[in-house]
């Protein structure tokens, strides 16, 4: 039996899951970023995140193997808080998706990998932002 945390997302059932959280985050997600990818902070308590999937499939190959071209339809960046989440795409093709225990708040994480680091980094997801049209990548 597969468990929560091997599931794989898809953006309808991610922006679903992300609807569900409270308005207000708990004190700990407040203090995390609101949009945009940020780098994770050292004072993120990781316990009060549970796993509850991915938006890749492992079985599929190695997510560092997938595309590296980014969804921008509005022109955003990569940064931009406004950015869209469209999971077949850099970086989401790479993330993990995660819940706080408390609150409910849906998080996005993923690894950068550079020539010689490696930084997690993590967004929330707001259901407005996750694009349900996107195509695949190749295809735009």
């Amino acid at each position: 039996m597969a468990m929560p945390e091997d599931k794989i997302w898809g953006a309808e059932a991610l922006r679903d899951v992300a609807a569900q959280a409270h308005t207000t985050p708990c004190p700990s997600c407040a203090t995390l970023p609101t949009t945009g990818w940020e780098t994770v902070p050292v004072s993120l308590d990781r316990q009060r995140l549970e796993p509850l999937g991915t938006l890749y499939d492992p079985q599929a190959g190695n997510p560092l193997e997938a595309t590296l071209e980014e969804y921008h339809p509005q022109h955003t960046r990569y940064w931009s808080a406004d950015a869209p989440i469209a999971p077949a795409w850099f970086p989401y093709n790479r993330c993990g998706v995660w819940r706080c225990r408390t609150c409910a708040t849906v998080f996005l994480r993923y690894a950068e990998h550079g020539g010689y680091f490696e930084e997690e980094r993590i967004r929330r997801v707001v259901p407005a932002l996750v694009d349900l049209t996107a195509p695949a990548p190749g295809n735009t």
